[in-house]
């Protein structure tokens, strides 16, 4: 097997080598091979120069390197690492560092032993360490999900979270047409409405970052994924 995990980045010059240890570091079970793509969404700083350094001092890793010539947003992004990708797994992994790539494996276990097509880590369960940061943040994470759910008859505790790990058939298979911070409720509502998928959720760790430390999520983000929790989960929308 192999497991192709999907790298969006933008301006993240500071800390995308150390993202890119940890994932190379990871021995995942059952010897399934990494296959790592990076989308640069046209960074300002020097991301492509620090992605480049280091695919050249690493040559054994298996890196594909894109680059969007005009800012398109993280959605676009992840709709460009899904298209490249040829693993039998697909996973988002931010290049920030506020999810631990060791924790892969935790996601692979429902797929090795044959009971899942998707897998959502959730910050929200299990008793993985959390950094605790903005109070309304989780909430606003938890009404998000919650509102998800009401929509999509899921259970989930945590539709935000980056951690999804889908077979690729079944991602590739889907029209994903929301550019930025939009993708996560899009993506759940059309993974909900396929007939017959088995959803398991896992807990896992978070170590969020201050906007100082360069978090970039705010609060029109969060009318973005309610306007679209209504699009994709009420209207149906394809």
């Amino acid at each position: 097997m192999k497991l192709s995990i999907v790298i969006p980045a933008y301006n993240e010059a500071r800390t995308i080598h150390l993202i890119l240890n940890k994932v190379k570091a990871v021995k995942l079970i059952h010897d399934i091979e990494k296959e790592l793509i990076i989308v640069n969404d046209c960074s300002s700083d020097n991301t492509e120069e620090s992605i480049l350094h280091y695919q050249q001092a690493n040559p054994e890793l298996s890196i594909s390197y894109y680059k969007h010539e005009i800012n398109k947003g993280k959605g676009a992004a992840i709709h460009t690492g899904i298209q490249q990708a040829t693993g039998d797994l697909v996973i988002i992994q931010d290049a920030d560092l506020e999810y631990d790539p060791e924790e892969f494996n935790i996601l692979l276990k429902p797929f090795v032993n044959g009971v899942a097509d998707v897998v959502y880590g959730s910050r929200f369960m299990g008793g993985k360490p959390h950094r605790i940061l903005f109070y309304w943040h989780s909430i606003g994470n938890q009404f998000l999900t919650r509102l998800s759910n009401m929509f999509t008859n899921l259970n989930l505790t945590d539709m935000e979270t980056c951690y999804k790990m889908t077979k690729r058939e079944i991602i590739q298979s889907i029209n994903l047409v929301e550019n930025r911070f939009g993708f996560e409720p899009e993506i759940t509502a059309k993974l909900a409405r396929i007939k017959g998928i088995r959803i398991y959720e896992v807990g896992i760790s978070y170590y969020g970052r201050t906007y100082e430390e360069g978090k970039k999520i705010g609060w029109k983000d969060g009318f973005r994924a309610i306007y679209c929790i209504l699009k994709y989960g009420l209207f149906g929308a394809r």
